[in-house]
């Protein structure tokens, strides 16, 4: 197995320190802050190690404030309920004293019922597609080292092959919607619980991005701040991650500096085996704004560098 979805399984097996309480590692995958689809899997697993016989059919969570790579991350779960057929679970991310994320999710033992789901879009197959990796190679050729993300320069865990050639410098708007094969770059064992922490940890990549599409925007559109504020996934059916998935995408509304996108993951035979939504940050400084920012902001130097990074809310 490739040694980046080694680490990656590794990271998602958290450390027991007592009944309820577990540790974490964060990794820098070149962002300023610790990737959200890392704390969510990471607090899925958290919550898996405490059911038994059960698996997680959905969960919302709500992103409070960004993760700091270099500490670990404290994971605390209530039990907050075990019935006949499903369980409930609450999970707080601690980090530095402070709550970083809050996670509900619940757990149902596998049984049998109503049938239907939503048509797969009729898209290539991966076979035909680019991974993204070659139109970050082809951008990047360009630019000064300096203004290169490292977020294009790191390997990655999955395999993305957007169905539409991304435009990453360009400002031409788009229809609000796009199509993302994806999977994990090697083999992995058959524990359903990994692949499901695995399609949690994957399913925050480019979900809010959409929301910027009909704008003409991407993240490197100066000025642009994008966070998420909450997630939430529903598994219906089973998976792999190391088989080949389409991620279809969509958003319907961005108001209030906020953008909310929805996504329907389905196999390569057309299955539909989960559904996601989030809401994220999608705000552009002005000068004015960030006038009236800097004259309200905290004494604490700590939420300065926050806001210096485009992580305040």
């Amino acid at each position: 197995m490739k040694a980046i979805l080694q680490d990656l399984i590794r990271l998602l097996e958290l450390e027991r320190l007592d009944t309820n309480l577990f540790r974490g590692e964060s990794r820098d995958i070149g962002t300023r802050r610790v990737f959200g689809g890392q704390v969510l899997g990471q607090a899925l697993a958290a919550a898996n190690y405490t059911t038994e016989d059960r698996v997680v059919h959905s969960l919302h969570a709500y992103f409070l404030r960004e993760g700091d790579h270099g500490a670990p991350i404290i994971y605390e779960v209530d039990r907050q309920r075990d019935g006949r057929s499903f369980s409930s679970r609450r999970v707080v991310a601690i980090q530095h004293g402070r709550p970083i994320l809050n996670l509900a999710a619940s757990f149902q033992r596998p049984e049998e019922g109503l049938e239907h789901q939503a048509e797969m879009p009729g898209v290539p197959g991966p076979e035909e597609l680019r991974d993204i990796t070659e139109y970050h190679r082809e951008v990047i050729a360009g630019m000064p080292a300096a203004q290169v993300p490292r977020l294009y320069l790191l390997e990655r865990p999955f395999e993305f092959r957007p169905v539409e050639a991304p435009r990453l410098l360009d400002l031409e708007p788009r229809p609000p919607r796009q199509q993302v094969w994806f999977r994990a770059v090697d083999r992995l064992p058959d524990d359903d619980l990994l692949h499901r922490n695995m399609l949690a940890y994957a399913s925050d990549y480019y979900l809010l991005l959409t929301a910027l599409r009909p704008h003409g925007l991407s993240v490197f559109a100066p000025d642009l701040q994008v966070a998420s504020l909450d997630h939430a996934l529903w598994l219906h059916r089973p998976f792999r991650i190391d088989e080949w998935l389409l991620y279809a995408m969509e958003s319907p509304n961005a108001s209030g500096a906020r953008g909310l996108s929805r996504g329907q993951i389905f196999r390569r035979d057309g299955v539909l085996v989960a559904s996601v939504a989030q809401e994220g940050v999608t705000r552009l400084w002005t000068k004015d704004r960030k006038a009236r920012e800097s004259e309200t902001k905290e004494p604490d130097r700590r939420v300065g560098r926050r806001r210096q990074a485009g992580g305040t809310r």
